[in-house]
């Protein structure tokens, strides 16, 4: 049977030939300018950032460490350069609710302009509005304005005193205010004179004094009026003042801004309000003592700033904004609180931008995951794309944690690209539970973890070695470096056919070896440089694999690698240990008996066995019943074990070796111990793909290797695995010297014919079996188990 051959050696490992590269080292290589391998996620990429309609945002599958972050965000970068620059978003006081401050949208540049002008506009009046009031022609202005008005009230009560001398009646000006008396010569009559006089003439007195003293309260009546007046026309004079002194420099601010009525709104308001706080220029800073310590207060003039949330004038095209800790007030934004005096309080300068408004008109760059992560901040980022508006409110706000008075600022529209990275399983786990994920993010790119290998493939693995070796500084490659890197990336896909794509497990390599090569001077790094780097990347983690290792060659873990025993067969599991996958040899045992068509998973009974395990023991069941017992009762009770396994098993790549320990037990076929067994068993008896083929095949080499390679020793793995050994250089060499083999099965038959040297034997037109091969012997036991187990049922007492 051709089972039996094992694979040429070529066909252990595809290697790559250095003679096909025309270069000497990778300095005569030029840049990578293309993307390799990931045509189909760089269309969807394309097509994501190009359509302009709501809910075509995208995500961005696949594996950490592809590349896929450096790719989108070049791709970005290249296509953002040539788009126009987004408008500058700002918050203007509103001075009509200041707790509503107003969004204003200008062109690109000018929100840092309007802030720079405000900020001007109230130093410059800071100065000069003092000076001003402190000028002689103020103060000359003023005090005509008191002369005016007491010059009024000077003559009102020179024409009293007029009035009262005609009268023989004198005005008395007194600390108190003003008094009338009687007088003769414009003296005062003293007290004693006055008893004197005629009552004719007191009655008289007395008239005219009530006269006066009402023509005097009238007097006195109009005072309040008039300084009332007077405070107008002062307040009037400061009025004009403060206007022209503001005039001038709003005019200038209204011929800048002239296209912009907003703006010119805001500077009506500002003008308005600069006018009615005028005494706000005029104070000086003012010193307050706190517990001993003197603090300065100075004039703010908060209400007149703009706070710039958003300007992105500095770097031509959209905006690209990576956050990588998006938290809710980090994608929203936020307005902060500021104590003073043992108080919370805000202001409109004080509220502060979210990577959202950074991002505006452009495109918004997040890790999935951390955004998940993050309390509150999906549902935020969910909120404001649906709504398509930015609506600063924080969470105290928005869930009534706080009952403390905050800012409502205006709505800012929002149009951006927001690109999400993650792995498919976020991907397809939020398409699964969250209904307005595939309404918002209706784009995947799907990142390739391989690409094809081919000439073409291994030339640009070329052009991207001497890409990252100038970009970081390395020793050029010389092509059988080259060659040797290519060969890693195979084996890193685990399939011959095929490059890995995980771009950080190469640069990482690259770095690596470029040490090891400087390490002895070398001026380039050679192929020994690097699978120097491979085996030192090995050895800083392979602890657990040598214990492993050396309790199998002190046979406290018992695997035979010599000799025949049957029902027990060499398997192969793979432990993954951070990104370090090894193969432990694990003795697979099978016992039968007399039953009731029972197959017993043992690892199953204790909890121990996953369920793509356990289904592969089923259908090591179906197998049989199938092949062996179609016209009679399956009267076989078996147990299948995994010797001194301690933890959890799954997968189905044992099920070949179960099943071979199985049939060897219902021959009574010993079965070569010098021989492991991998691969998948369907109810046909073909022989299926398993993962890790190379790392399993090493593994097992290892412990014949360590014990003495004797040239019978082997594994056995599925037919379809072939083209994907990758296996180490050792291994290959082992088997051109004929002292190791690999052979490749097609189905159970091949397999079991090899490991037990016995021919299976092919079925006959009657389903008979040529009589000493591996199936004539099982059914002819399963039919003596069948017979005695109806001689036990027709002996029953009825």
């Amino acid at each position: 049977m051709t089972a039996t051959i094992p694979l040429q050696p070529q066909r252990l490992r595809h290697a790559c030939d250095p003679g096909q590269f025309t270069f000497k080292t990778t300095a005569d290589v030029p840049d990578l300018t293309e993307i390799i391998g990931q045509a189909r996620a760089m269309d969807a990429v394309r097509f994501g950032s190009d359509i302009r309609r709501e809910g075509y945002n995208l995500f961005v599958l696949g594996s950490p460490g592809m590349g896929r972050h450096t790719l989108v965000q070049q791709f970005l970068e290249s296509k953002a350069s040539e788009e126009a620059e987004p408008p500058d978003w700002c918050y203007l006081n509103n001075f009509t609710q200041p707790h509503k401050p107003k969004a204003l949208k200008l062109p690109s540049g000018k929100g840092e302009a309007l802030r720079a002008h405000m900020a001007r506009l109230v130093d410059y009046l800071r100065s000069a509005i003092p000076v001003q009031f402190e000028s002689e022609e103020y103060r000359g202005r003023i005090n005509a304005i008191q002369q005016e008005y007491n010059e009024r009230q000077e003559r009102d009560i020179a024409e009293l005193e007029a009035e009262a001398e005609k009268k023989e009646i004198i005005l008395l000006r007194t600390p108190e205010g003003f008094a009338l008396a009687p007088s003769r010569n414009r003296e005062a009559i003293p007290p004693d004179e006055y008893d004197k006089l005629p009552q004719e003439r007191k009655d008289q007195i007395e008239t005219d004094v009530a006269e006066l003293q009402a023509h005097l309260e009238k007097i006195l009546a109009r005072l309040p009026q008039r300084r009332r007046e007077r405070s107008e026309r002062i307040k009037q004079l400061n009025h004009d003042i403060m206007l022209s002194s503001i005039a001038h420099m709003l005019n200038e601010l209204r011929e800048i801004y002239a296209g912009l009525p907003a703006v010119l709104d805001f500077f009506d308001a500002v003008q308005q309000d600069m006018v009615m706080h005028v005494d706000d220029f005029r104070k000086p800073d003012e010193s307050v003592n706190i517990s001993g310590m003197t603090v300065v207060t100075h004039q703010t003039f908060n209400n007149y700033q703009v706070n710039v949330l958003s300007s992105n004038h500095q770097k031509p095209g959209a905006p690209i904004v990576y956050e990588d800790n998006p938290t809710y007030s980090n994608l929203i934004g936020r307005v902060e609180h500021i104590a003073q005096f043992g108080a919370l309080v805000t202001h409109f300068t004080l509220i502060k931008p979210g990577a959202l408004h950074q991002a505006n008109g452009g495109y918004l760059l997040l890790d999935i995951r951390k955004v998940l992560m993050q309390p509150f901040a999906w549902e935020g980022l969910k909120r404001a794309l649906q709504a398509r508006k930015i609506d600063i409110e924080s969470l105290g706000q928005i869930y009534s944690l706080v009952s403390t008075v905050s800012l409502e600022p205006e709505p800012i529209p929002l149009d951006v690209k927001v690109v999400l990275f993650g792995d498919r399983l976020f991907y397809y786990l939020l398409q699964q539970y969250d209904p307005e994920f595939s309404e918002l993010f209706k784009v995947a790119a799907d990142f390739e973890e391989t690409i094809g290998r081919t000439a073409e493939s291994h030339f640009l693995y070329a052009k991207l070695i001497a890409t990252v070796a100038r970009k970081e500084g390395l020793l050029p490659y010389d092509r059988f470096a080259v060659a040797q890197v290519i060969e890693y990336s195979a084996r890193q896909a685990g399939d011959a056919e095929k490059l890995s794509m995980h771009m950080r497990s190469i640069a990482d390599l690259l770095r690596e070896s470029d040490y090891w090569a400087r390490a002895v001077n070398h001026d380039t790094v050679l192929a020994s440089d690097v699978q120097q780097a491979i085996d030192a990347q090995i050895r800083r983690q392979d602890r657990i694999r040598d214990r492993l290792y050396e309790a199998i060659q002190r046979d406290i873990l018992m695997i035979s690698t010599q000799g025949a025993v049957t029902g027990q067969v060499n398997g192969l599991a793979v432990i993954g240990l951070s990104g370090f996958a090894f193969a432990q040899p694990i003795r697979i045992t099978a016992t039968s008996h007399l039953g009731k068509g029972d197959l017993i998973n043992i690892e199953r009974e204790v909890k121990l066995s996953g369920a793509t395990h356990s289904k592969g023991v089923f259908i090591l069941s179906s197998f049989l019943a199938a092949r062996y017992a179609k016209n009679q009762p399956l009267a076989l009770s078996a147990s299948l074990a995994f010797e001194q396994s301690y933890g959890m098993i799954d997968g189905d790549s044992a099920s070949l070796a179960e099943l071979c320990a199985l049939l060897s037990n219902l021959a009574d076929a010993p079965i070569n111990q010098s021989l492991a067994v991998t691969g998948s068993i369907n109810q046909l008896g073909q022989v299926q793909a398993i993962g890790a083929v190379n790392e399993k095949i090493e593994g097992f080499f290892d412990i014949c290797n360590a014990r003495g390679l004797t040239g019978t020793q082997g594994v056995l793995i599925p037919a379809a695995n072939v083209q994907h050994l990758m296996l180490r250089q050792n291994v290959v060499d082992a088997a051109t010297a004929g002292q190791f083999h690999v052979y490749a099965m097609e189905n159970i038959d091949q397999a079991i014919t090899l490991l037990t040297g016995l021919p299976a034997g092919e079925a006959d037109a009657n389903g008979g079996y040529p009589e000493g091969s591996i199936n004539y012997r099982v059914a002819a036991r399963l039919t003596e188990l069948s017979s005695i187990s109806q001689s036990y049922q027709g002996n029953k007492p009825h």
